[in-house]
């Protein structure tokens, strides 16, 4: 049987690698492209890694699995919970490989901390599997477990770079660490495959992102697809693989950093507690200041080791805090409305949630900067989202204009900037190309959903299709098939005892969840 090899390029967009294309510097994706299929995909909403990893794995939208961005808001409660793996209450593309006897691997997948078995291995990525700021976790992060100490034996491989990209002025150790991460991912993936003989394989290539979002298409970001390309080139000289390229989400130049809470509060939308943070802010001392001071003394790990986590968390981010912090900083029996970052918004239900929803709704539409408005789009949730999940996820979600990064922070005090921390911003539309003896070449296809995916992988496996995945089997099959349908498996056990100290800890790399 024909093995399958997904590579999983985060944040990749054809409005980034159109002009390389153009230009012929990357031969090997342009080849691909003129004799495989490809598309333009669009993602769920928000076009942020949690969730639409999983939309891709899952083949549904996060009212199917109940994620809707890094963390969740249940403002009734009052409590704001960071997410991690074990929360996405769905079964995935490899388990129902696996439930058809097909063997599986997934190497460096965001969303997958802590790791879960299947018949095959697991390898967690980044975001989800950083332990602060200031460290990165070296352990605990394969099924099996024994898999981490022969990565790093054998491939000397790390979850995270050393040292650790967090700024756009280190285009030196810290390029070439994320360079030297990437090909790894490759030889381990594509080693392991063939090894240990495994039918199915993604690898995701998640710090190629971090790259987009601090140089976009600066020399850092074209090295790097300069190694992508050499290894397409050689995965197309194989005779006996479908190589299947996707994005999560895409992205493009950064035009507006736009400070949603900031502007709720500014509106009447929410009411403001004092905190010791915007103290903090206001005298200058904030993370990022104190994190270029320790990288620049060469203190990074020894803070790490001596300086508690509860102290650490206690320093602001320029922007204002973040995810479970935000509640202190507000009144909540007086706040209406309190967002996360990149587009979901959480309506207070003490408040006619009806009105409140209208009424800003409205005014979102009318907020602009100088290219127009911010939002291509502003959503009721239940409008964008479907499944048992709907009712406990935003009211109210905006599709953030390309060029625009809505930030969550409170107590920054800014409401809208030029671009601040990140040159290039998450955006809805992908990429999608593929080729193998499994495929027909269709050249260009309309833009397609990230939904789509799973059941055309699955197809092309000759495995039924879930009825709850919400995507479409894609014409890359060169016939008219009537696609076998399946019930859908109950989701897998992936280890619900979670420490959320530590998996909020975890997100907080490169200002990812900020």
């Amino acid at each position: 049987m024909t093995k399958t090899l997904v590579v999983g390029l985060d944040g990749a967009s054809w409005e980034l690698l159109d002009p390389w294309l153009a230009s012929g510097d990357l031969p090997n994706l342009a080849a691909l492209r003129d004799t495989g299929t490809w598309a333009g995909t669009r993602s769920c909403l928000p076009p942020v890694t949690f969730p639409n990893w999983k939309c891709y794995s899952s083949g549904k939208d996060p009212g199917g699995f109940g994620v809707f961005w890094f963390e969740n808001v249940d403002l009734e409660a009052g409590e704001i919970d960071v997410m991690n793996g074990g929360d996405f209450d769905t079964a995935e593309l490899w388990d129902y490989l696996n439930d058809e006897g097909l063997s599986t691997g997934v190497v460096n997948m965001p969303t997958m901390y802590p790791p879960r078995d299947l018949d095959g291995l697991v390898v967690a990525g980044g975001p989800d599997a950083v332990e602060g700021e200031y460290r990165s976790i070296s352990s605990g992060y394969t099924s099996p477990p024994e898999l981490a100490d022969e990565l790093e034996t054998r491939f000397d491989y790390r979850v995270h770079p050393d040292p650790l990209l967090s700024s756009n002025e280190e285009r030196g150790a810290e390029v070439d660490a994320i360079l030297d991460l990437l090909e790894k991912r490759f030889e381990v993936a594509t080693t392991l495959m063939d090894e240990r003989d495994l039918d199915f394989v993604h690898v995701t290539l998640f710090y190629l992102n971090v790259l987009h979002h601090f140089f976009w298409d600066d020399e850092p970001c074209k090295r790097a697809w300069t190694l992508v390309d050499e290894w397409i080139g050689r995965l197309d000289d194989r005779e006996d693989l479908n190589l299947v390229l996707m994005s999560d989400h895409g992205c493009d130049a950064t035009q507006t950093e736009f400070y949603i809470n900031e502007w709720l509060a500014e509106n009447g939308y929410q009411v403001r507690d004092q905190s010791v943070d915007a103290l903090l802010t206001r005298v200058g001392l904030d993370r990022e200041n104190l994190l270029a001071v320790a990288k620049r003394a060469g203190l990074v790990d020894t803070l790490a080791r001596v300086v508690p986590e509860s102290i650490q968390q206690l320093v602001p981010q320029r922007d204002g805090v973040k995810r479970d912090r935000k509640l202190e900083a507000i009144d909540l029996e007086r706040t209406k409305v309190v967002a996360s970052g990149q587009g979901p918004i959480y309506i207070n239900p003490r408040f006619d949630v009806a009105s409140v929803r209208e009424s800003l709704m409205a005014d979102l539409r009318e907020v602009e900067d100088e290219h127009g408005p911010l939002f291509t789009d502003v959503y009721r949730g239940e409008d964008v989202y479907e499944g048992p999940y709907v009712d406990g996820g935003p009211e109210v979600v905006v599709d953030q204009r390309p060029g625009v990064h809505v930030n969550d922070g409170i107590g920054g005090g800014t409401v809208q900037s030029g671009p601040d921390r990140w040159a290039a911003e998450n955006t809805p539309y992908g990429i999608f190309a593929a080729k193998g003896p499994d495929f027909e070449p269709q050249g260009e296809l309309e833009r397609i959903s990230i939904l789509d995916l799973a059941p055309t992988i699955l197809a092309a496996a000759d495995c039924a299709v879930p009825t709850d995945m919400r995507g479409e089997v894609l014409p890359v099959f060169g016939e008219d098939r009537t696609q076998e349908r399946r019930d859908p498996l109950s989701a897998a056990n992936r280890g619900d005892d979670r420490d959320d100290d530590a998996v909020e800890n975890r997100l907080k790399q490169l200002g990812y969840m900020e």
